[in-house]
């Protein structure tokens, strides 16, 4: 990378966020960007986590990109290897390639007020971009728990999502941290190979049967030949899950049916009524994610598998105690504990025009107008942003609708002319956030009775949106200038679009 290079826009990260950011710029004309990883492949949480069972929860075929469509996956719910090669395969189709430097980190990056452009450090280099489009992701930095005396223990220790490939787990004693969506899967793919499985839990998760399958040769063809069919499966596949909002987001109390069906399942496998206990929930099914998986209760009951009932408290040497005092010996320690969520770790290197980063400014709980843009930070976007996590479909969804408003952003750049910067006003975040905390208070996540990874540290849901898809959709078709102050070169103030009539007039804050 040159020293000082300049583009118009600057993608970080090459998930599906980023990658899509990338093929929507192309489709709208703009050439003049770059995609910048840290990794030395694209791919994002689909190339990282690597961990034995990874799988997603959502059907493929609504897990891709309506434009494009993928007739072959061989399953309804892809392992992580497919996924990954099909993020590889959409660098290439689109030709993406020339756009992506990897292996460059972003080390910070900081509005410069008098140029209108942001200053990006990065490992390779420095590099200046109009626009920044933050595609980080919401599961890229993993949570380590600090956990006492961990680092006494002598074996070997990882995260889920920096799977030691090297380690054998066979007849080793392995305790795995944590019971979300990605421990369900771990559990019944080393529990074979492990001398003992312990699995803390702190909390159980309610678990419902994956109605996974083979897909036919049959229909791969029909899919690739005839491609309205694939269309259709998707559509059909989105609408069940919208039909299914209404009763996380307004009737969480009519989710006793569902929950019914999620106690079945563990009957079917659990037959040891206090094992059964331990792994039943207590609150409304709905309010932490729910996981799919119809191997995770069986392999539980396997007789090389003990359930602790209690989150790890402390590690002594080779001895792990959990919060009630049991005590297990452990060779191996494997934490399903998550990530960074309400706490993206890119803020932290997001200086803003107030000279502050954007982790000083969410302080409090990060807040966005339209789960895109922040007060402080102009030309600055991130895609999945916060409350536009979902609980009950395809992230992909959320991403295309943000691609839409990014797309008009650039669109309305154009229109102003010139050196010119897009800044949220407060009352319009305010007010957005506002009618986004309104809606959440009646939803199942709010209600439900648990404390979930949506939460914030204090107690407030900035993670999920309270609605539909489509009602996301709408909210993101474009954007409405008046609630933007409009900052150009050299003003001495930021410039605010003002609706007068039917016509628009851009005039200096202080005279607002």
């Amino acid at each position: 990378m040159a020293e000082h290079e300049h583009v118009r826009v600057a993608v970080i990260g090459s998930g599906f966020g980023g990658l899509g950011a990338a093929v929507r710029l192309r489709r709208e004309g703009v050439t003049d960007f770059v995609v910048l990883e840290r990794a030395g492949s694209v791919g994002g949480t689909w190339r990282d986590n690597s961990y034995p069972g990874c799988a997603c929860d959502v059907p493929s075929h609504l897990y891709s990109f309506s434009f494009a469509p993928n007739p072959d996956w061989p399953r309804t719910f892809s392992g992580q290897p497919h996924i990954r090669a099909y993020l590889e395969n959409v660098a290439d189709t689109f030709g993406l390639r020339p756009h992506i430097r990897l292996n460059h980190e972003v080390r910070m990056m900081r509005w410069d007020s008098g140029e209108l452009r942001w200053e990006i450090e990065t490992t390779r280099g420095t590099l200046t971009a109009d626009v920044v489009v933050s595609a980080t992701g919401p599961l890229s930095d993993p949570k380590m728990p600090d956990i006492p005396g961990l680092d006494s223990f002598s074996g070997e220790v990882f995260h889920s999502a920096q799977w030691d490939h090297g380690a054998d787990l066979r007849g080793k004693r392995v305790a795995m941290i944590g019971t979300g969506a990605s421990a369900i899967q771990i559990v019944p793919a080393i529990q074979p190979d492990a001398g003992r499985l312990t699995l803390f839990q702190r909390t159980p998760p309610w678990v419902m049967p994956r109605m996974d399958r083979a897909i036919s040769g049959a229909e791969r063809w029909l899919h690739g030949k005839v491609p309205f069919t694939a269309a259709a499966r998707r559509r059909l596949l989105w609408s069940i899950r919208e039909l299914q909002v209404s009763a996380f987001t307004k009737h969480p109390n009519e989710l006793g049916l569902i929950e019914s069906i999620g106690k079945a399942n563990i009957g079917r496998s659990i037959k040891d009524p206090a094992l059964r206990a331990k792994l039943t929930p207590s609150y409304r099914i709905g309010c932490k994610r729910i996981l799919l998986s119809s191997t995770y209760y069986p392999a539980l009951a396997q007789p090389n598998v003990d359930v602790v009932a209690s989150g790890l408290k402390e590690v002594r040497g080779n001895t792990l105690v959990a919060s009630d005092g049991t005590e297990t010996e452990a060779d191996v320690i494997i934490f399903g504990t998550g990530f960074h969520v309400t706490d993206m770790p890119i803020a932290e290197r997001v200086v803003g025009a107030g000279g502050a980063t954007l982790a000083e400014a969410w302080k409090d709980g990060m807040q966005s107008l339209r789960g895109a843009t922040a007060t402080g930070f102009p030309n600055w976007m991130t895609i999945i942003g916060p409350n536009t996590g979902l609980g009950n479909s395809s992230m992909i969804l959320m991403i295309e609708s943000q691609l839409s408003y990014l797309a008009d952003y650039l669109r309305q750049l154009d229109v102003l002319g010139g050196s010119v910067a897009l800044d949220p006003r407060p009352a319009a975040v305010d007010a957005w956030n506002t009618r986004v905390q309104e809606r959440m208070k009646r939803t199942v996540w709010n209600t439900g009775g648990c404390t979930s990874w949506y939460l914030d540290a204090n107690g407030r849901n900035t993670t999920v949106w309270p609605g539909t898809t489509a009602e996301f959709r709408r909210a993101t078709r474009g954007v409405d200038l008046g609630e933007y102050d409009v900052v150009r070169a050299g003003a001495g103030r930021p410039l605010v679009r003002q609706r007068t009539g039917d016509h628009d007039r851009v005039v200096d804050r202080e005279s607002v």
